[in-house]
């Protein structure tokens, strides 16, 4: 059974017990500080675990795509190791919405593994909480009773809280569950161990494949545990693990999941897998690891070196690392695996045929420049080598400054270091590591309190903010929060008129007032779906009814920006084609930012073009055409654009201006008619990553002042050139001359420093077969790098030392032949260091040449006198 056909019996077979198929949310975050991926099935319905979202439909099937590398969930390290750990994985998921609850959950997933798939029965173990003492919790009776009838006792076994109590979080939802673990042992080795002792013991052939929640309780900030007021039902069953179990294999990685990519890396690399250990856990890190990198940039973050865009980065390295060490790649690779990837994977998910160019021209740029990265690493570990003969052992923090400065991983500079005979101080490594993790720790750790609850939610909050800016409003929940030494309140109302941050569009300001009181709303954001006002402090009648209020003047001048992000999108396409795709965008009341996907620097003409065509649509005052919860299917009926990587509900707002030229799916805020934009201009284009440009440009005041100032600045430019007749003529004119005298000026320095290498060479000093020269001048570093390597190629033997000094800047350089290297055993990098010390700086090099600089000019003449000493 092919792994296509696996998911759709999954699918269908719920979606026969009355489930509705939801799309798999994007596998990167948008709207939820606690997370930076979707690490589970479930986090996508996480606001109705919370209660604070009505479900549309009570039965739910979806296969969501996730991403586990960091917090608590973080298998990372074991990917490719093992058989089954995975970065991406599908999760497969059923789940029910206070509808039905243990009894059918454990009934259809055993109708399914055994009836359906034919998964033999005696194959089969599952488990069910013990309790909990401590909790007040009794062991779950009901599951083990539930079972019975399908499994024989000695098949159910009783598990610890640690493996049958899930957990949201520190707080949140949670319950008991029964785990479904599968032996695919042979039969001789069924014979000799128990399968029931091995069930939740790490043995590869033995593992769980299904995992069925009962969340009951919510568990509060002071550890307790309170009822919820509905049970539900959230079920997850990793794929590649049943692809696995059905397809008869004993690895994730031979199901046809993984094999293209693993017989692709065959190919390229000439190297067979099964022939050598550490080439086969390479093959399987970048199987996987592709998978992990491809989708996300599908989902819209690319590779960076900040949050979600770091972690990708890190995962796509290290598959780079692998396949650099173990494969013998020297050029990108992992891009020529994406072709592939789509074939298998790109009809479960359209985005990654959609957007196939752009993830290979990401990843390859990625792969050229991490491979420029490994080659400084090794220069930089090869110098500490040279520069340290009789050590034997890499400091920890030297391997960490690899690590954090150049990307270098330690386990790369551990093989290295090995292959010298030398070790690595991976404790002293370790202590960098866990000094970095604290540190970011630190500064992300909010303290946030329980929800006071002060009336029951209905449904969501009502946004008002479309129409009005100002509404009567009661507080529904507040809670206290404490971080990076500030102390704020969320507050949720039962209605607002504030826009939350989501979609590029940022959060409303204002205040709420009452009885004359003002209490600021500094900043108001989305967290799942709930709206969150940010206040620094709120009244003590906090269950009263409040005004409201949002600052409309950064509303309508933000409104202004998001509508003309709009305008720029559709401009982007008409000038540059249809290949455009929005990759992310920024809009508040200063500027309006927008990255999309193109492979070129747009032209001066392309720029003006685009800019034309928006304040063109700007002055045809377009009326604003809005269409509120449409269903996903009429809004693409309509030819609306989605974005990739955004998470849509059930039902959709369309905006459009000229629908035939922008319309696209939004819930952020818009002027009424174009006219109100006033003018539109474009400050800046550039590159923010491979096949991804940025565009920053400003509206209405803001841009008429960016129109300003380029007047005045082509006043002064007229000024300086004493008003000529055409500014032009006479600025290239002033250019060219500019251009000539710089040349002479760089002609007659030659003729200088060649009088100079001339003058030094004539008077070399001749100490033990050495010649040496060692001279005080007024240059740059750069020029005295000139002067050495031009004296290196004239005086044989040479032993160079010149204290430079420019600008009150003192400097040193070194040159010492590559004879003398050989056979006197010296090292310019570690003379220079010690020579520093006298104009109270540092520096290094190689051992034939090397610099320093320093703070203390009135060392140079020491110097010089240290200098002759160390041949004399």
């Amino acid at each position: 059974m092919n792994a296509s056909k696996v998911r759709k019996i999954f699918l269908n077979f719920f979606k026969d017990k009355g489930h509705k198929i939801y799309r798999s949310a994007p596998m990167v975050v948008k709207n939820d500080p606690t997370l930076m991926f979707t690490n589970a099935g479930m986090n996508q319905f996480k606001d109705i675990f919370l209660d604070n979202t009505t479900p549309s439909h009570l039965r739910v099937v979806n296969s969501q795509k996730c991403l586990r590398v960091s917090g608590k969930h973080n298998d990372l390290d074991e990917v490719g190791h093992d058989t089954y750990h995975h970065t991406m994985f599908e999760m497969l998921g059923n789940w029910s919405f206070g509808d039905y609850f243990k009894k059918e959950a454990i009934a259809w997933a055993w109708e399914l593994l055994t009836e359906i798939y034919g998964i033999e029965k005696d194959r089969l173990y599952v488990t069910v909480f013990e309790g909990s003492p401590e909790e007040g919790l009794e062991a779950d009776h009901e599951a083990y009773d539930l079972w019975k009838p399908f499994v024989p006792e000695e098949r159910i076994l009783f598990g610890s809280k640690k493996d049958n109590f899930w957990e949201m979080g520190d707080t949140g939802p949670c319950g008991p569950c029964s785990e479904i673990h599968v032996d695919i042992r042979d039969d001789k080795a069924r014979k000799t161990i128990d399968g029931a002792s091995l069930v939740n013991k790490d043995h590869p052939l033995v593992i769980e494949i299904w995992n069925l929640v009962f969340i009951a309780f919510n568990r509060l900030s002071d550890g307790k545990l309170k009822n919820l007021p509905a049970r539900h039902v959230d079920t997850g069953m990793g794929f590649e693990r049943l692809c696995m179990v059905l397809q008869n294999k004993q690895s994730n990685y031979d199901t046809d999941v993984f094999r293209p990519y693993i017989e692709k890396l065959q190919l390229l690399s000439g190297i067979v897998y099964g022939d050598n250990p550490d080439a086969d856990v390479s093959m399987r890190v970048v199987a996987d690891h592709l998978r992990a990198v491809s989708f996300a940039i599908a989902d819209g973050e690319l590779p960076s070196n900040n949050k979600a865009g770091y972690v990708i980065r890190r995962i796509l390295r290290r598959a780079i690392r692998y396949g650099y060490t173990f494969l013998g790649f020297r050029e990108p690779f992992v891009n020529l695996l994406v072709e592939d990837l789509v074939t298998q994977m790109g009809e479960a998910f359209p985005e990654l045929r959609a957007q196939q160019d752009l993830i290979m021209k990401v990843i390859a740029e990625e792969e050229h420049t991490f491979l420029r990265t490994l080659s400084v690493g090794i220069q930089k570990f090869e110098q500490y080598i040279a520069a340290q003969p009789d050590k034997k052992t890499i400091p920890g923090d030297f391997a960490f400054e690899l690590f954090d400065t150049y990307g270098f991983p330690v386990d790369l500079t551990t093989l290295m270091a090995k292959e010298k005979g030398w070790n690595i101080d991976l404790k002293g490594f370790e202590a960098g590591m866990a000094g970095q993790k604290e540190r970011s720790r630190a500064a992300a750790v909010i303290d946030a309190a329980d929800w006071v609850e002060l009336k029951k939610r209905g449904d969501d909050t009502v946004f008002l903010g479309y129409e009005k800016l100002e509404a009567e409003v009661s507080v529904v929940k507040y809670r206290k929060v404490d971080a990076k030494g500030k102390t704020l309140y969320q507050v949720v109302l039962d209605q607002t008129p504030f826009y939350a941050e989501s979609g590029g569009q940022v959060g409303d300001r204002g205040f709420l007032t009452n009885n004359g009181e003002r209490y600021p709303v500094v900043d108001t954001r989305k967290e799942n779906n709930l709206s969150i006002h940010i206040m620094p402090k709120i009244p003590d009648a906090i269950s009263g009814t409040f005004t409201a209020v949002v600052d409309q003047t950064k509303r309508l001048l933000t409104e202004n920006n998001h509508t003309a992000t709009h305008l720029l999108h559709a401009a982007l396409k008409t000038v540059l084609g249809s290949h455009v795709q929005q990759k992310g965008s920024l809009v508040d009341d200063q500027r309006l930012r927008f990255d999309f996907s193109h492979f070129g620097k747009m032209t001066d003409e392309e720029i003006l073009a685009v800019e034309r065509l928006v304040n063109e649509k700007i002055r045809e005052n377009i009326t604003l055409e809005e269409h509120r919860e449409l269903s996903m299917e009429e809004a693409e009926q309509m030819g609306a654009t989605a974005l990739f990587g955004e998470k849509y509900g059930e039902k959709v707002r369309v905006v459009a201006f000229d629908n035939a030229f922008s319309s696209e799916l939004c819930g952020g805020t818009h002027v009424k008619a174009t006219g109100q934009i006033g003018l539109f201009a474009i400050v800046s284009e550039s590159a923010i990553a491979a096949g991804i440009r940025r565009v920053e440009a400003v509206t209405g005041r803001a841009a008429e002042e960016f129109v300003q100032s380029k007047i005045d600045e082509l006043h002064s430019i007229k000024e300086l050139l004493k008003h000529p007749k055409d500014s032009i003529k006479t600025l290239s004119q002033v250019l060219e001359l500019n251009e000539s005298m710089k040349k002479e000026l760089a002609a007659m320095q030659q003729r200088q420093l060649q009088q100079m290498v001339d003058h030094l060479a004539s008077n070399v000093e001749s100490i033990h077969g050495v010649n040496y020269i060692g001279t005080r001048v007024s240059m740059d570093a750069k020029a005295a790098k000139d002067l050495a390597f031009k004296l290196k190629g004239k005086v044989d033997n040479l032993f160079l030392v010149i204290a430079h000094e420019s600008e009150g800047k003192p400097g040193i350089t070194i040159m010492i032949a590559e004879n003398l290297v050989e056979q006197k055993g010296l090292h310019a990098g570690n003379l220079v260091r010690s020579l520093a010390t006298h104009i109270k700086g540092g520096g290094g090099g190689q051992p034939f040449f090397a610099s320093a600089g320093g703070s203390d000019a009135d060392g140079l003449d020491k110097v010089l006198t240290e200098s002759k000493k160390l041949i004399s």
